[in-house]
């Protein structure tokens, strides 16, 4: 009879943490589940078994955007375009080898990890993004997606089921970052539900957030850095102190302050106001990030934690490959966990990142690391 003893495990490593004992591996054996986090305070070790074997040969692509819904479920937004020839085989006619077949799209995963829902791509009456970019669920259910392809221009949103509700936005227009009928490679949205607004971190093409009725699609408002009104002047990168927000504006958060939290990914920085456009103070992490090939900046997305005061942040640093772990109230990074590589609990451009009602951390990557994480807090 086959033993998991996995559970096992994860029980044994919190109670070393939560005491603060070192854990010792033979030279042979490596760790089953990394600790890490801040000396202290929340840590965590990844959970390598999560999520479950996916059915019907599917495999993901760039996982662009991850969420968690009011039922702690995990849904994300994958681009399976991006899988390559030799890991589409079974796609072929004939096929060429056993593996794979892309997955659809967008996919719902339970606590566990077994896959739940899943639907998406091209259909009637809407215009399914070129390159899946970010993923928001809201307390109604309702799933919202966009796309940062060079002639993505707007944001769409599903029932869980997969039923097209609205449309904000035409592809392929020209447009810049006063247009308010259309987007410029919007990246990520969040919604205040009380308002019926939905922000939207825009973007790849644009340097604003730009804000709609969540039910209607009807334009509100929009600003650039600092509440300014945004310019689209070819600005370089890395600027802590750009008057503008650089490409791409990745991330848009509301937090239990009630105020908006905007990553400016390539500039190192967030911005943080009030839901009317008005300025309120700004937190540089690791300034002096420059870029790589397949990634730019320190600031890529975040979350607050899980407690009644969202006493930090947690960062997505798909540059340096971390989460940063930020004092909400001062924006002082205060530690970190995760690092450079493909092993469980490392990050290859670390891209998005969620967290559910009992502090445990979900992770998405790109390029060609193409997968998702769970993080358990043990502490």
């Amino acid at each position: 009879m086959k033993i998991n003893v996995y559970p096992i495990y994860l029980q044994i490593i919190a109670c070393f943490a939560l005491f603060q004992i070192p854990i010792s591996y033979g030279a042979d054996a490596p760790s089953p589940a990394r600790v890490e986090g801040l000396s202290g305070g929340p840590a965590y070790s990844v959970d390598p078994f999560w999520p479950k074997p996916l059915p019907n040969n599917w495999l993901l692509g760039q996982v662009s955007g991850i969420a968690t819904d009011k039922n702690d479920h995990i849904w994300i937004i994958h681009r399976p375009r991006t899988l390559t020839p030799d890991e589409l085989g079974a796609s072929t006619n004939p096929p060429i080898s056993k593996c794979c077949v892309a997955a659809p799209p967008v996919m719902e995963f339970d606590q566990a990890g077994n896959l739940l829902r899943y639907w998406g791509g091209p259909g009637e009456g809407f215009n399914w993004p070129k390159n899946e970019h970010g993923i928001y669920v809201d307390q109604k259910q309702n799933v919202w997606i966009a796309g940062n392809d060079k002639e993505d221009r707007m944001i769409l949103k599903f029932s869980p089921e997969g039923k097209f509700l609205l449309q904000i936005g035409t592809p392929g227009v020209t447009q810049n970052s006063n247009d308010t009928a259309n987007l410029g490679r919007p990246a990520h949205m969040v919604i205040d539900e009380e308002a019926e607004e939905i922000f939207v971190a825009d973007g790849y093409a644009n340097r604003r957030v730009i804000v709609f009725n969540s039910t209607t699609g009807i334009y509100k408002r929009h600003w650039g850095a600092f509440g300014n009104k945004p310019e689209d002047l070819d600005l370089p990168k890395y600027e802590t102190l750009a008057k503008q927000f650089s490409n791409p504006v990745h991330c848009a958060r509301i937090l239990i302050d009630g105020l908006l939290y905007i990553c400016d990914r390539s500039n190192n920085r967030i911005h943080v106001f009030t839901k009317d456009g008005k300025f309120v103070r700004q937190i540089t992490l690791d300034g002096q990030t420059k870029g790589a090939p397949t990634g730019t900046g320190s600031v890529y997305d975040l979350v607050g934690s899980e407690d009644k005061g969202q006493k930090y942040l947690f960062v997505a640093d798909g540059t340096n490959n971390e989460v940063k772990i930020v004092l909400r109230e001062t924006g002082e990074k205060v530690g970190s966990f995760g690092r450079s590589g493909r092993m469980a609990g490392d990050f290859h451009l670390l891209h998005n990142i969620a967290i559910d009602s009992k502090g445990n951390i979900f992770t998405s990557e790109v390029d060609n690391a193409k997968r998702i994480q769970k993080f358990i807090k043990i502490r």
